[in-house]
């Protein structure tokens, strides 16, 4: 299975978030997956892809031909795919997927995150969105976005086009087990 990691390219952050990520990636290529990614090697896209190394899995970078400077993109691929722009770049990584991960980011991250979300809404893929809770840091999007469902801003229903998980391996299990050969009946409510 390819999943698609979201995650922090900035190495300024709690030393937790790197390390249960590095852990993440580990695990992902035990169990013979293949890492999809941004091709950063810093932050947690770094993390993911070290731990993918260490495990021997397939590394698939995608990142904008104006990222390749010295430093920037993980060295350690096994393929990598320049695009033009970085819409290009989240198109490349949707299309590849079978399945997302989204690790504590900032900005960029929500923004993947929130996209993969409305095109699962809309029908566009029924691929697992996987939410990686590591430490609380999404507890209070998770809290908007029920605030959201409360206040009718979101259908209901929205709260099972994704789950997350604080346990890397409760969260490989729902990627790996998640039936998307049909659309979830929660889904045709959008339509």
């Amino acid at each position: 299975m390819k999943i698609c990691l979201y995650g922090a390219s900035s190495d300024e952050i709690a030393p937790v978030y790197i390390r249960q990520t590095e852990l993440l990636g580990r695990k992902m290529g035990e169990r013979g997956h293949a890492l999809i990614f941004g091709g950063g090697a810093a932050g947690l896209m770094g993390a993911a892809a070290r731990g993918m190394t260490e495990a021997g899995g397939e590394i698939i970078g995608v990142a904008p031909t104006f990222f390749n400077v010295d430093g920037v993109l993980y060295p350690h691929c096994t393929d990598f795919i320049y695009t033009e722009t970085m819409r290009e770049r989240k198109f490349e990584m949707e299309q590849r997927a079978d399945a997302f991960i989204i690790a504590p980011g900032g900005i960029g991250t929500f923004e993947e995150f929130f996209e993969v979300l409305t095109l699962k809404q809309l029908g566009r893929h029924n691929k697992p969105i996987a939410v990686f809770n590591v430490d609380g840091y999404y507890d209070d999007m998770l809290a908007l976005i029920e605030k959201a469902i409360e206040g009718n801003f979101m259908k209901d229903a929205c709260r099972a086009l994704m789950h997350a998980f604080s346990d890397a391996d409760a969260m490989l299990g729902y990627v790996e087990t998640c039936d998307t050969t049909t659309m979830l009946p929660e889904q045709t409510k959008f339509l």
